[in-house]
């Protein structure tokens, strides 16, 4: 379900800029940065680049792309 946002012309300039280099829409982008400023708010001390890996391992198992981890 979608719904309607508003948010300032600022954020959505910013969000074409990052949206044409990272290959998303503006509406993806600002939801790429929500999804990631919710887990850092939820996780205070992971950093960014954490966080962007635990996301790639989420959707890599949620499309059955994982690998059973070995040690040693």
């Amino acid at each position: 379900m979608s719904s309607a946002v508003r948010i300032s012309e600022e954020l959505m300039r910013e969000a074409k800029l990052m949206s044409s280099v990272e290959h998303r829409s503006a509406t993806g982008q600002i939801e790429y940065w929500a999804k990631i400023g919710k887990c850092a708010e939820e996780n205070p001390n992971l950093t960014f680049s954490l966080i962007k890996e635990i996301l790639i391992g989420l959707e890599e198992l949620d499309r059955g792309e994982s690998t059973e981890y070995e040690f040693g």
